[in-house]
């Protein structure tokens, strides 16, 4: 899982100059809304769970977070959206798996083929690439002062598949079942959590020169724009030379 580490590292380091709050915001009101559908108690909906814990760990108001909740309790706005995945590949046949949540299909349809095809990828039929990656549960982790190596076989010993580190932060790997025990047991460890999803994360990765990773990052950073995108996942793999030429 290497690759998914390190590029996961690159987008944070992006992150930290580059995401726009709001967007970010309107995209986990929007995860909250969906979830509150199955129920507005997040003790008795573990999806609704997991999406408020990332909108807490994004510093999202807890009045946007409670509104989200009741739209999707009730049959106001948010309740016609309907859940999408786009599947393609881009430049240097890197796979792309596009999450969208939208109100209009064919809006998000074309938005999304288009950028795909400005970015010199291609759209494909479903399943082409959905099989290429696995759900997993992922923490980020500040490692802080303490050795990495020893928070790692803490990790596991709470329940914890694997473990990548990049840069003083620690990616957890865990079955997406045990996601919320293995976070809880790592803050009660003292660890600081930056994050916590259930993701999709590549079987095997693809190792790019450094011009194919920027026309592919690109093309990410164009599909994350999309009003509709929820997130984009991909199977990129880069040296560490390409890593730090494109953190930089």
């Amino acid at each position: 899982m290497s690759g998914h580490s390190k590029w996961a590292s690159i987008k944070r380091a992006k992150g930290v100059t580059d995401a726009k709050r709001g967007q970010l915001f309107t995209r986990l009101s929007r995860e909250i809304t969906v979830a509150a559908r199955e129920g507005a108690d997040p003790a008795g909906n573990s999806r609704l769970r997991l999406a408020v814990q990332r909108a807490r760990d994004a510093n999202m108001p807890l009045d946007n977070i409670d509104r989200a909740i009741k739209r999707g309790a009730g049959a106001g706005e948010g309740s016609n959206y309907t859940e999408l995945w786009y599947e393609g590949y881009g430049p240097g046949g890197v796979a792309v798996l596009v999450s969208v949540m939208t109100d209009n299909k064919n809006r998000s349809a074309a938005e999304v083929r288009s950028t795909f095809t400005r970015a010199g990828g291609n759209l494909g039929e479903a399943g082409s690439v959905r099989w290429l990656f696995d759900s997993r549960g992922v923490i980020a982790v500040d490692s802080g002062e303490r050795d990495p190596d020893d928070i790692a076989l803490a990790a596991i010993d709470v329940g914890a598949d694997d473990v990548q580190v990049e840069d003083g932060t620690l990616d957890v790997y865990t079955d997406p079942a045990n996601l919320e025990s293995v976070r809880t047991a790592l803050e009660s460890d003292g660890l600081k959590v930056l994050s916590s999803e259930s993701a999709l994360v590549p079987k095997t990765n693809i190792q790019v020169d450094e011009k194919t990773a920027e026309q592919v990052l690109r093309l990410i950073d164009k599909l994350e724009e999309l009003d509709d995108v929820q997130n984009v996942y991909s199977n990129l793999d880069v040296s560490d030379e390409v890593a730090a030429a494109l953190a930089g």
